[in-house]
């Protein structure tokens, strides 16, 4: 069982093994994910990693690992996403503000270890970047996980056949989103996305592959209408969200028993 970090009182924090303790900090974001499913998805897939991380850690026989979840952080870097109603964006030196000082409260207090749960792609340059700093200026081992293992075997196995593009907000994260309460996705509404403007392109080479920055924009549906999801989420289920959170939280424990043997 993962303890909460807003659940203990000061006594009880007093008392916690600061050096050895890893502080697991969950970054989400609220922002458009489709027709279909909440704006919350990330902030609710945050939560539900917090759980099933929790439940993989006991199977694994490690009930009492040193490790105290820090409520998630509800918005983040959604600037791809801002121009879709709903969707809500810090700039990014506010946003690398906000967990530098969340950082550095925590190691005010001794801890030494934290590790930052992405839930929301954007948020990981500004959090690369964070940890580099983090570790130069305060001297903290910070660490990155990501909260979804999407490339796993048995998570691309529970994407429909011929559902082509699944992505950012496609039928993997809505499934997810169903594990938690069904109630919160609307299937009945939901339209499949296409990445319109990068189908058929080639990639360019000048030395070396280029990227080329996107927006939600991008993707949109067979009428040309922006969508900004990845796929046709219509195939999602609860089931589905249920073996991708529970293989996305198994794939975690190794690191986090790597992280366990660090010494700062």
């Amino acid at each position: 069982m993962i303890r909460k970090y807003r659940e203990l009182t000061r006594l009880e924090m007093e008392q916690v093994d600061k050096e050895e303790t890893i502080v697991l900090i969950p970054v989400g974001a609220l922002e458009q994910h489709g027709n279909q499913a909440p704006l919350g998805t990330d902030d609710i897939i945050a939560e539900a990693m917090v759980e099933y991380l929790g439940k993989a850690l006991e199977e694994a026989g490690e009930a009492d690992f040193p490790i105290l979840a820090f409520p998630v952080i509800p918005v983040g870097l959604s600037t791809e996403h801002k121009n879709f109603c709903g969707s809500i964006t810090l700039k990014p030196d506010t946003y690398y503000h906000l967990l530098y000082d969340i950082s550095e409260s925590l190691y005010r207090h001794g801890f030494r270890k934290i590790a930052f749960l992405v839930c929301h792609g954007g948020n990981l340059p500004v959090i690369q970047i964070l940890s580099r700093e983090l570790r130069s200026e305060l001297g903290m081992s910070p660490f990155i996980l990501s909260s979804g293992a999407f490339g796993h075997p048995d998570v691309q196995a529970t994407i429909s056949e011929g559902n082509h593009y699944d992505f950012h907000g496609g039928e993997m994260e809505t499934s997810m989103v169903m594990a938690v309460d069904e109630t919160l996705v609307k299937l009945e509404t939901s339209e499949a996305g296409i990445p319109s403007a990068f189908v058929g392109n080639q990639t360019l080479k000048t030395g070396g592959n280029v990227t080329i920055g996107w927006v939600s924009e991008d993707w949109k549906t067979a009428e040309g209408k922006p969508i900004g999801i990845g796929g046709d989420p219509g195939g999602a289920t609860a089931e589905k969200g249920r073996i991708i959170l529970e293989t996305s939280a198994k794939v975690l424990v190794p690191g986090l028993m790597e992280i366990r043997k660090w010494k700062a």
